[in-house]
Formats: C-alpha cells, sequence, structure tokens
C-alpha cells in the first residue's frame, strides 16, 4: 500500500461518538415538558413530547436554517407552542435554558477521557458537530484545541467547509488530518468528500454498507490509538 501523508490533527464528531445521545436527548425533552407543566401548564395541555418532536420535523422541512441551527429550531418551536397557547413567549428562553442544561448532562463512554488524553499526546484534537452540545459545560473543552459547531459557523456537515475552516484553525491540510464519527454519510463519505481521512465509530455493532470505504473502523478511542501506532493507513 502507498505511504500517506502522516497524520497530525484527529477531529471528532460528538454526539454518539463520544457519549450516548438518545438517552439525554429523552432525559431532556423530559425535563422540559416537567418545567414547562409548572411554569406553562397551558402549553403542556395542548403539547406533549411528541407533538412538538412532530412540529420541529415540519419547520425544519420549511427553513433549511434549522438544519444547521438545532437550538434555533427547538427554540422556534417552543415560541409557537406558547404563542398557540396564549402564554408569555418571553419564557421560551427559560424554557430552553432548562433543555440545554439536561442536555448537556452527558456522560461520555468510558474509553473517551483517556483516549483524548493519549491521543492528545500525539497529535491535535478538534472537533465538529452539528448539533449544540456545550464542551466547556460538559467538561470536555480543555482537550480541544478548536471546536466548530454549525449554528455558530454557519455550515453543517457534509458541507466541506466546515471540516476544511477546522483544518485551517489547526493549520493543517485536510491529508493531515482524520475525523472521526459515527455516522456514515455526515461524518465518513462527508469528510472523506473534504480530503480528510475517515474514522467510523460504530459503538453500536452496525453493519458498514460495501460501498462506504472508512479509512478506519474502530469501536473505541483506544482502537484508534493502535490505528495511528500503525500508520494511519487504511484497512
Amino acid at each position: 500500500m502507498t505511504s500517506r501523508t502522516p497524520i497530525k490533527a484527529i477531529l471528532f464528531d460528538l454526539d454518539d461518538t463520544l457519549w450516548p445521545i438518545v438517552p439525554v436527548i429523552r432525559k431532556a425533552e423530559q425535563a422540559l415538558h416537567a418545567w414547562l407543566e409548572q411554569h406553562v401548564p397551558a402549553v403542556t395541555q395542548q403539547w406533549s413530547i411528541d407533538s412538538l418532536r412532530a412540529r420541529r420535523t415540519v419547520l425544519m422541512a420549511e427553513n433549511p436554517h434549522f438544519q444547521i441551527d438545532l437550538w434555533a429550531l427547538r427554540h422556534a418551536g417552543l415560541t409557537e407552542a406558547f404563542i398557540a397557547c396564549n402564554a408569555d413567549h418571553r419564557m421560551v428562553d427559560a424554557a430552553m435554558d432548562v433543555f440545554a442544561h439536561a442536555r448537556n448532562d452527558v456522560t461520555p463512554f468510558e474509553d473517551v477521557l483517556p483516549g483524548l488524553q493519549r491521543l492528545g499526546a500525539r497529535v491535535h484534537l478538534g472537533s465538529i458537530s452539528n448539533g449544540f452540545a456545550d464542551l466547556h459545560a460538559i467538561g470536555l473543552a480543555p482537550h480541544f484545541r478548536v471546536s466548530l459547531a454549525a449554528h455558530s459557523f454557519g455550515r453543517a456537515k457534509p458541507d466541506p467547509a466546515i471540516f476544511h475552516a477546522a483544518c485551517a484553525a489547526l493549520s493543517v491540510h485536510p491529508s493531515e488530518a482524520a475525523y472521526a464519527g459515527d455516522d456514515l454519510q455526515l461524518d465518513v463519505v462527508a469528510a472523506q468528500n473534504a480530503g480528510m481521512r475517515a474514522i467510523w465509530i460504530n459503538r453500536f455493532g452496525r453493519s458498514l454498507p460495501p460501498e462506504i470505504r472508512p479509512d478506519a473502523v474502530c469501536t473505541s478511542l483506544s482502537e484508534i490509538d493502535g490505528w495511528l501506532s500503525a500508520g494511519g493507513q487504511r484497512a
């Protein structure tokens, strides 16, 4: 196999790569609904967790910007619900604070903290996410030299621009960087289309379709460390 440019940086997806997201979102939505029941009961009398979720799906289809800014999507959905119930929509920000606090109450997979420490001693680390997790609130921000979020950058994965911007912030060429994530399209294919190597983080035993060829398939960050030691070549 032809030798490739040594890897100088690894960038990470967040949700379902560094922590499981489904239980976090479920808990956050329940916390928000409980808060609404106490402070704005008119909203919960007309809107359930499921109906709010369904409305967000419609809003996202109607407005492409919401695919980039998921915080704005949730805020818009709540604002609409408040107005429909003649509730004081000035309380939406307080409601969003409740959701955001619970949404950042994540538990990283066991390999994440030691893995970031080992990898950070070898290469530059960064993160790119379409979500709105707060790495400072979560406590992982010190591990990353750069963290780009779609809602603040203005472009979302799979757009190559967000990958290129993260590489530029780390002063590396895309060919010198790898991106690790769980989503085959948004993380693997998108990173490769941006000129980076792609590490598929398969924590849940999913099958790999034959048309997608990650440069590595790992179930933990310790396996990424081993892949780097082997030269970072396609398996």
